[in-house]
């Protein structure tokens, strides 16, 4: 299996090469050059752990790893870091089914992927004979940036960058990045949101001469987010787990469709979804749910993608997204695997904010529905749940059940449900405490967090115990025009 580039699609690497990149020099998405068939069936994967279900999908994508390099980075990434030994467990609430992605070490779907991307990093860099330190430069809206230090952390050969908007993640979030340990680990605070900060990264991964310079001193680039295809085809693994898990408990008869509902904010999530069901997993409806910054549902109603628009600061900040850079991905596909068409596209986002796809693309969308939850929704959707059943949710997660709700009553469509349960509760706290009940909103971050864990019979996660009293590591905060300069400090080139 080769991969080639959105923009570009003559020249073909290999996966250890396109994860080694993680963005081609052409500015595109590394894509395979086809979507593999899942080789084991519904049956057998009934019977598997989520580490063997892991190795049955990763290996039809990352075909240049031998079994035993994948399974040692499978094995080494799903291990006790994750709370639960189904590393995925899902959870019936009030119809739907939930899938739980945040039980690993920073309590966001991040680690399904990023706990495995410095293992399928490194052996890269050993195939592909790399004698220079590799440098993650990473742009966060607020839990790629953990996960990923967290996943990088002294880990020989590597240095981790992270960015991000200094006013627009949530405390939790914030506090987790800035007091990692790690001689390697750096994180920057922007002034600026994450449009602005994902804009820096692809603008540094892009200069040329920066590159030559890096490669004198015994640098690379690499991406931790979600462009990498490294952190896509991780992701495609707990929906063909999901799937299969529904099946092993009877919830659904083998063959079944199933709903996906993902709250999305750069598209990558949603993607992998959309992966599993072309490899064979029996999905019906995709449905990309949005906050208040509603680019994706428009896209989806209209056909036409415009950034053009207020950036809105909300309460499920990782979604707080304009500029989706995974959708590349898919534009790329409907546009008939066509690189030149793709491009043309891109250019006018980049030029102009905005593009519109043809009618005949748009016919290739007929998988995907769009929904969005207003703010006082999303507040309402996580008050009414916990009223119901007991069961509490974070705001991103919220956003995917209000969707879900909405979308059943306008089309009347009783098909059995996932939703994509992205982080903890306990992650976003304050926003969750104040849904339930207004009295909690006196309360600091920390008191609420131990109500929320009275309230829900949960154990305060590991994740969050850890961040109580840890000191202040990193302090570092640049404006937007600032980035590259940071970056070439850090490396001591300038």
């Amino acid at each position: 299996m080769l991969y080639k580039s959105t923009r570009n699609d003559e020249k073909r690497v290999t996966a250890s090469q396109a994860i080694l990149q993680g963005l081609a020099e052409d500015g595109g998405l590394f894509v395979p050059e086809r979507i593999p068939a899942l080789k084991v069936s519904l049956k057998e994967l009934k019977a598997m752990s989520y580490q063997e279900t892991a190795y049955e999908v990763m290996k039809c994508f990352l075909t240049d790893f031998s079994e035993e390099e994948l399974k040692t980075c499978i094995r080494k990434a799903y291990d006790d870091k994750f709370d639960t030994k189904e590393i995925a467990p899902l959870r019936k609430e009030d119809g739907a089914y939930y899938l739980e992605l945040f039980h690993g070490a920073t309590i966001a779907f991040k680690d399904m992927a990023l706990s495995i991307l410095p293992h399928l990093l490194t052996v890269s860099a050993k195939k592909n004979q790399v004698k220079n330190e590799i440098v993650i430069l990473t742009a966060t809206s607020g839990d790629t940036g953990k996960a990923a230090l967290a996943g990088f952390a002294d880990v020989p050969g590597t240095r981790i960058i992270v960015f991000y908007p200094k006013n627009g993640v949530s405390p939790v979030q914030e506090k987790q990045m800035v007091t990692q340990k790690g001689a390697n680990t750096h994180v920057i605070g922007i002034h600026g949101n994450f449009d602005d900060a994902q804009s820096g990264v692809k603008k540094i991964f892009g200069d040329k001469e920066l590159t030559k310079i890096m490669d004198g001193a015994g640098f690379q680039f690499s991406s931790a987010n979600s462009i990498n295809i490294g952190r896509l085809v991780p992701q495609v693994v707990y929906y063909v787990y999901a799937y299969a898990k529904l099946a092993a408990l009877g919830e659904v008869k083998e063959g079944e469709k199933i709903n996906v509902v993902v709250p999305t904010g750069n598209f990558g999530n949603i993607l992998a979804a959309y992966y599993a069901k072309n490899m064979g997993v029996p999905i019906d409806k995709l449905i990309c749910a949005s906050n208040d910054n509603k680019v994706l549902f428009d896209f989806f109603e209209t056909g036409i993608y415009d950034k053009n628009r207020p950036f809105l600061l909300t309460s499920s900040p990782s979604m707080d997204i304009l500029i989706s850079s995974n959708l590349e991905r898919l534009i790329y596909r409907i546009a008939g695997d066509d690189a030149k068409k793709n491009l043309l596209l891109m250019q006018a986002l980049s030029a102009e904010g905005k593009y519109g796809i043809t009618e005949e693309m748009r016919t290739r969308l007929m998988d995907f529905r769009g929904g969005f939850a207003s703010e006082q929704e999303v507040a309402e959707e996580i008050g009414s749940l916990y009223q119901k059943t007991g069961y509490v949710i974070d705001t991103h997660t919220a956003v995917a059940s209000c969707v879900y709700r909405k979308y059943r009553a306008a089309s009347q469509d009783e098909t059995k449900t996932v939703i994509a349960s992205t982080a903890s509760p306990y992650k976003f706290a304050r926003s969750v405490m104040n849904a339930i009940d207004g009295k909690y909103d006196a309360m600091d971050d920390f008191e609420l967090v131990d109500e929320l864990s009275s309230i829900s019979k949960t154990a305060v996660p590991r994740a969050v115990e850890e961040i109580r009293r840890a000191p202040v590591l990193h302090d570092t905060v640049v404006e937007k025009t600032e980035m590259k300069a940071i970056v070439e400090k850090i490396l001591g080139l300038k």
